[in-house]
């Protein structure tokens, strides 16, 4: 099975939005620490969503792979330091890990598809 994680993206985020109407308060303190945790400060924001993305492969998180592949792409990460990235994820997260590192990469590919179109 092969998942299309532009699509994926997509998706999950008409389903965030709909939760934030379901559940406006606690989804606005979500979305406000999510913004202010992965802003650029000491750390770019490439690199806090690259630490994100790892923790996503290392607890198994399709979704979050979604989420945080499209989000380091988009601040700037390479292809090359996502998969180091992935690299460290599955020094933490062991076998699982290469799984999930794997549907990273293809993530990754996707989207830069996606974009050159």
């Amino acid at each position: 099975m092969e998942t299309n994680y532009p699509e994926y993206h997509a998706h999950l985020q008409k389903l965030v939005a709909d939760l934030a109407k379901e559940s406006p308060g606690p989804m606005a303190g979500f979305i406000q620490m999510h913004q202010k945790s992965v802003a650029a400060g000491t750390l770019p924001a490439s690199i806090k969503e690259m630490i994100a993305l790892a923790i996503s492969i290392a607890v198994h998180c399709d979704g979050c792979i979604a989420y945080h592949v499209h989000d380091a792409l988009q601040a700037g990460a390479t292809r090359q330091e996502i998969a180091e990235t992935i690299g460290v994820a599955v020094m933490m997260g062991g076998g699982p890990a290469v799984i999930y590192g794997a549907q990273a990469l293809e993530a990754v590919g996707q989207f830069t598809a996606a974009a050159e179109r």
